[in-house]
């Protein structure tokens, strides 16, 4: 397991493009201006943000290696692999919201850190923002290695022509998971300042885990592949709502 996990990190990073890291970058970019961090008048964000991007293969790596392995081994133990297909619409819902848990605990971390350095007092405007910018780096980092996959697996302007929205889906759902990326940990960061941390941390972990349930529900041919893209796309933007919603409201601390 531990080669797999160091296997990983060099695939994370063996297959660099300039068009997938840029693209990453201005997926990134594009969905941090909606909540104008002030990254310029307090720079240490940028630190936030390069712990975030750092954080990304490592916990994508715990949660596809270590914990998988530990769940198989759990499940096997109780229920035979026939009972587990039979049952996975309820079987995945566990071992998905621990993946979730991970990743945004992850993404959490440094708006954490700076938090407990301040006396666990922040604004709340500022752990939203915080929030916003760890999920940033971490929904970037990802999306430059889905992006560089997508590439180097011979995608071309003439498969688009060939076919059609289905070339570019894997661009529009990273496009709209690094939107809830951003989104989801933006709330984490805003609940840790209003002292909610757990009840929003354990939130930020389902709205995580939701539009992942859809590649189980895709899995027993309940969607299609289509429909898949636009409900991602459809929960990115309903929650990126609901966190620019929160960063505009006033509300006392």
């Amino acid at each position: 397991m531990l080669q797999q996990m160091l296997n990983f990190f060099g695939y994370f990073f063996s297959k660099p493009s300039i068009l997938g890291i840029s693209l990453a970058i201005v997926f990134g970019a594009v969905w941090l201006a909606c909540y104008r961090p002030p990254m310029i008048s307090r720079p240490w964000l940028w630190a936030v943000l390069c712990a975030g991007a750092v954080l990304a293969p490592v916990a994508i790596a715990v949660t596809a290696f270590p914990l998988r392995f530990g769940l198989v081994q759990v499940y096997g133990h109780f229920w035979s692999q026939e009972t587990l297909v039979r049952w996975s619409l309820l079987a995945s819902i566990p071992s998905m919201y621990l993946f979730g848990l991970i990743r945004e605990g992850a993404k959490l971390l440094p708006v954490a850190v700076y938090w407990w350095r301040k006396g666990r007092n922040i604004d709340l405007k500022l752990g939203l923002a915080a929030g916003a910018v760890a999920g940033a780096g971490y929904g970037i980092l990802e999306a430059q290695w889905t992006l560089n996959y997508i590439l180097a697996s011979g995608w071309s302007w003439e498969t688009v022509q060939i076919q059609g929205f289905t070339a570019l889906a894997g661009f529009w759902e990273t496009f709209f998971v690094v939107a809830l990326h951003i989104a989801t940990t933006a709330l984490a960061g805003w609940g840790l300042a209003r002292g909610w941390g757990w009840q929003f941390y354990l939130l930020a972990a389902f709205l995580y885990m939701f539009p992942n349930y859809s590649s189980v529900l895709l899995s027993r041919g309940l969607i299609s592949a289509i429909q898949v893209e636009f409900f991602i796309a459809a929960w990115a933007l309903l929650v990126t709502g609901v966190a620019l919603w929160f960063r505009e409201r006033r509300m006392a601390d």
